[in-house]
């Protein structure tokens, strides 16, 4: 299973140890496309590899096409997971947000309103790791 996670880069790096963290838990059913997104220094990556916006846009376009699902973490406010969560859904993959409700910020109605997407409230990632299970096995 090819699995793309999703989780804020430039819209604030506070939670990256538990992007890792989740990423380890999806790495047990399958292949993280973009398990990069767990690292500290992501955007140093980026620009030592030297890819443009548009190089990053589109590598992330063409592995959320491949992925076969996609969890998305949105406590922390993103243009681009939000973007990347309204590409899934239209292009009808299975798609999991992961919200820890004891943050400073509201989720969004166009992500908890949307039916096509499951949203997991949680605190730590070792307490939603059995509904996440459960999620990737119904669409495996």
């Amino acid at each position: 299973m090819d699995i793309y996670f999703a989780g804020s880069i430039r819209g604030g790096r506070d939670d990256a140890a538990l992007y890792a963290d989740l990423i380890d838990a999806l790495e047990r059913h399958g292949t993280v496309l973009t398990e990069h997104v767990g690292t500290a220094d992501v955007e140093e990556r980026e620009e030592a590899v030297d890819l443009s916006d548009r190089e990053i846009h589109d590598q992330d376009l063409e592995w959320l096409r491949r992925a076969d699902v996609v969890v998305a973490e949105v406590t922390t406010p993103s243009l681009g997971v939000g973007y990347e969560v309204g590409r899934a859904v239209a292009w009808e993959k299975p798609v999991c947000c992961l919200y820890r409700p004891d943050s400073a910020h509201d989720l969004s109605a166009m992500i908890r309103g949307n039916a096509a997407v499951d949203v997991l409230e949680y605190q730590t990632p070792s307490g939603v790791e059995s509904e996440l299970e459960a999620f990737l096995e119904s669409h495996h």
